[in-house]
């Protein structure tokens, strides 16, 4: 049985839950929200100069952070293609987007995904997740709610639902230029 409608409840109120992704369950919350992603930063011990990435199940949630004028149709076609290896981009950000998000970067990484967690999660909600995985400072990714729950309490809010069952978390790669920053 889903806890799904209290997971976007605890997103719609702009608290941070752990959800499933391709390889890794993710720590997620309201982009738009500085306070929830303050305390998704604080949980995680994460600088805000390293920035995030966003997920979502449709590229309409991705827009909004993306600085579309600097994109060709070569560089649309990559963004939105999704395959069986998760590709995290890193794409020119609007001047609007905040530095909570970018850090230090004028850039911001997006994903597509369309594992049936995200999907619910994104329609449900109406925004992209923030995604960095779930796990302490020095502790492994965790890739089931059990080891969410053993690293954060009984009591965090996790989507209890499997990951997509990838081995490795998405490469991370330069939407312009293919450089790979973290390999996949």
């Amino acid at each position: 049985m889903s806890n799904l409608d209290e997971i976007i409840a605890r997103l719609q109120n702009n608290e941070v839950v752990a959800y499933p992704t391709e390889a890794v369950f993710g720590l997620g919350c309201n982009p738009n929200s500085e306070a929830a992603v303050q305390a998704l930063l604080t949980l995680k011990q994460r600088p805000v100069e390293k920035g995030l990435i966003l997920l979502a199940s449709d590229l309409r949630y991705l827009r909004p952070f993306i600085d579309e004028s600097c994109l060709t149709e070569k560089e649309w076609q990559s963004l939105t293609q999704v395959g069986t290896q998760a590709i995290t981009w890193v794409v020119p950000a609007k001047k609007s987007v905040p530095r909570y998000l970018t850090g230090q970067f004028d850039t911001i990484a997006v994903r597509l995904c369309h594992l049936p967690a995200v999907v619910m999660l994104c329609e449900a909600a109406g925004f992209a997740l923030t995604s960095t995985s779930a796990n302490l400072t020095g502790l492994p990714p965790c890739r089931t709610a059990q080891e969410v729950y053993a690293q954060f309490g009984n009591d965090f809010p996790v989507l209890e639902q499997a990951t997509g069952g990838a081995k490795q978390p998405s490469e991370i790669r330069d939407i312009f230029t293919q450089h790979i920053f973290r390999q996949g």
